[in-house]
């Protein structure tokens, strides 16, 4: 496995090992801005926009603009196992994880929930358990009322 794997604008993907970045000359002439030569060309670069986390960024190379995305040692494992990093599943329904009893609902169909908002109440082995919104959305519908026994995979709220 290589140490990192670049995507450049949707289309080029290079492998890319420490030696290899190790024979790139790059000098900082200004914030974001870079003087590169590599095997006796030069480059001028600028860093246009970056985003750590999701490991994205847009580069200016003599005038043309690319998208670039870095996937180090780790991350290439992670995709492997068939993850992928960063990735926000669009969750677009509840399901009960185990059997209990409906003791409360705080949504009604219909009602636009932000992250976080709490949806429901499942009392299971003496314990309560709320249900939080994992995302943004509008509430498409409960199958369950308040008082209701449910089975662990049994749906609860399904999101638009």
């Amino acid at each position: 496995m290589s140490d990192y794997k670049v995507k450049v604008s949707g289309g080029f993907e290079f492998e890319l090992g420490h030696e290899s970045l190790s024979q790139l000359d790059a000098v900082s002439v200004e914030k974001d801005k870079f003087h590169i030569l590599q095997q006796n060309q030069p480059y001028r670069a600028e860093i246009l926009s970056a985003d750590f986390n999701q490991k994205k960024y847009t580069v200016k190379v003599n005038n043309n603009t690319y998208s670039v995305s870095i996937a180090g040692a780790l991350d290439q494992l992670i995709q492997k196992m068939g993850f992928d990093i960063g990735a926000t599943k669009q969750i677009n329904a509840i399901k009960a994880p185990m059997p209990g009893l409906i003791i409360e609902i705080g949504v009604s169909v219909g009602q636009e929930v932000k992250e976080n908002d709490n949806l429901l109440i499942l009392s299971a082995m003496k314990m309560e358990n709320s249900f939080l919104s994992p995302r943004d959305g509008v509430i498409k519908s409960i199958a369950v009322a308040v008082g209701d026994a449910v089975e662990k995979g049994q749906l609860l709220v399904e999101f638009e």
